[in-house]
């Protein structure tokens, strides 16, 4: 186990290395100048040449990365050209929306998945079964951005159930989650129909093997089979798709937040890179691939927990 674990270590450390520099070579490409941009077009260039120098921009490119990394390392995210506050002050507020978002979607898409599967497996092949596949098809070919305007134009415009954006904060937690519904409910979906699929083709797997059989011939109904024994061993691959789901929903709400216009991580970076403001561009898409990887290895050692075959392969 304890093999298992150090080389999912270092896969961790190769991937967060190999992906800082995708993100600094690809972030320090893009075109346009943060100090010109900052002091707009009739700036006098020694004024912004002056600005270059306070940011830090006039070293090479390879003194900037290992500045940058190093102060990542030690939790120096270094300080926001726009807003002239520490990033990591910046991550944590907005880490109070994103955070909350993506569990109460992960929660969503859980509770809308599991009896959805369970009961496509338990009907296979069938209308029931034809019906929710084709449902968690088209919940999965469509985007979420799209699934979140249609949820504004028919709660938010035409009934006035909800807001149709905006984050009231914490102080008052009832309508904090109110505000956080809608996109909760747009991030779920797509999410739900891919859990629901993996829920019935695990299960149907599962049904298949010797014990499930022997378990039918001692008497037991096809539902005391499935729910005392075949689902407990189906949750394996389910509960690995779970984990997954989390970091994407946690990194990968960038569009829902500004469709509802909610201070997150994702609306961060959206206006860090607006504004060119590299700094806080380069440390949050950090933090949130780190946060995808540091899920992704958790899942993996929960696998291998779960799974001693794993173990033996590596």
């Amino acid at each position: 186990m304890l093999r298992f674990i150090l080389g999912r270590l270092v896969s961790l450390g190769l991937s967060l290395i190999a992906a800082s520099l995708v993100i600094f070579v690809v972030i320090e490409v893009v075109p346009g100048d943060p100090a010109a941009f900052m002091l707009g077009l009739n700036a006098n260039e020694e004024t912004v040449q002056a600005l270059r120098e306070d940011l830090g921009l006039t070293g090479s490119k390879v003194s900037r990365y290992i500045t940058w990394i190093t102060g990542l390392v030690q939790g120096d995210f270094g300080t926001s050209y726009t807003y002239r506050v520490p990033v990591s002050e910046l991550i944590l507020q907005r880490l109070w929306v994103s955070l909350p978002l993506a569990g109460f979607a992960l929660i969503l898409s859980t509770l809308i998945a599991f009896p959805i599967g369970l009961i496509a497996a338990s009907k296979r092949g069938t209308a029931a079964d034809y019906s929710i596949m084709g449902g968690t098809q088209l919940g999965i070919a469509v985007p979420n951005f799209w699934f979140a305007m249609l949820l504004v134009l028919v709660f938010a415009v035409k009934l006035r159930w909800f807001n149709a954006g905006g984050f009231p904060g914490w102080e008052a937690p009832g309508a904090a989650l109110k505000s956080l519904l809608l996109p909760a409910v747009a991030l779920a979906l797509p999410q739900a129909a891919i859990l629901a699929r993996v829920m019935r083709s695990a299960l149907i797997e599962t049904m298949g093997q010797d014990y499930i059989r022997t378990a039918r011939a001692k008497g037991l109904t096809r539902r005391q089979v499935t729910l005392r024994h075949a689902l407990r061993n189906a949750l394996i691959p389910v509960l690995t798709i779970i984990g997954l789901q989390f970091s994407f929903l946690l990194a990968g709400a960038i569009i829902i937040e500004n469709v509802f216009f909610l201070p997150g991580l994702g609306r961060l970076i959206f206006q860090g890179i607006t504004q060119r403001d590299l700094v806080v561009v380069e440390s949050v898409t950090m933090l949130l691939v780190f946060a995808v990887i540091l899920v992704t290895f958790l899942v993996d050692i929960a696998y291998a927990l779960a799974d001693p075959r794993l173990r033996r392969r590596s």
